[in-house]
């Protein structure tokens, strides 16, 4: 476990989990690789536990306004094939001459990224450009239920639009949801921030270089 901690920057974010995966992968001789708890305790033991450094900042706003679809996922982000449930969610990126905000859209199935957009804005064009770069270099798409939360983004007039033109299945939180309604979207810009950027890069980046 210390020699795969070391061998990158990055893995000092492994928690139990990715950790024994990482063990079966490397499959070292004579050595059973054990449960994910005694692989915990073994980490616990030797110094190697990792802690999230921050906590989640929420970037969208509820629409005040009744919501425009149902939530058709109902916190049930399996998927038994590609291009069948996909969520999307904006972050927010601190550089260190501004923010950037960048919106993705992510498979179910997979975790793939179908689609990505950056600006400096958090406007709804955003997440209209990210949900076209999907369905241009995926058309399969259409059909798929696409889940966000109830950010005014995704209420727009022009998001539901770029919707209904790809032929795609809206699904929002819940009235008055939280968090765990679209988790998967979150977990994947909470694992990426905590890897890449948390006191490591994104004190480096300028926002010079963004031009998608």
């Amino acid at each position: 476990m210390r020699a795969i901690h070391e061998e990158d920057p990055c893995k000092d974010t492994y928690g139990r989990e990715r950790m024994r995966q990482a063990l079966l992968l490397a499959q070292p001789d004579g050595i059973r690789i054990p449960s994910e708890g005694t692989v915990r305790r073994v980490m616990e033991r030797i110094v190697l536990v990792h802690r999230p450094k921050r906590r989640p900042n929420g970037i969208t706003k509820a629409d005040r306004e009744p919501r425009k679809s149902d939530n058709l996922l109902k916190r049930d982000f399996w998927a038994d094939k590609p291009l069948e449930k996909c969520v999307t969610d904006i972050t927010e990126i601190q550089t260190k001459d501004g923010k950037l905000y960048a919106s993705a859209i992510f498979d179910c199935f997979d975790l793939t990224v179908l689609g990505l957009t950056m600006d400096v804005n958090v406007k709804a064009e955003l997440c209209v450009r990210a949900l076209d770069s999907a369905a241009a270099a995926y058309p399969g798409l259409r059909g798929a239920i696409v889940h966000s939360d109830r950010g005014s983004q995704y209420t727009s007039a022009a998001y539901q639009a770029t919707v209904e033109r790809h032929g795609i299945r809206q699904s929002m939180d819940s009235d008055g949801g939280r968090c765990h309604d679209n988790a998967c979207g979150e977990s994947m810009w909470a694992r990426m921030k905590s890897e890449l950027f948390y006191d490591r890069l994104s004190r480096l980046y300028s926002l010079a270089w963004v031009s998608v």
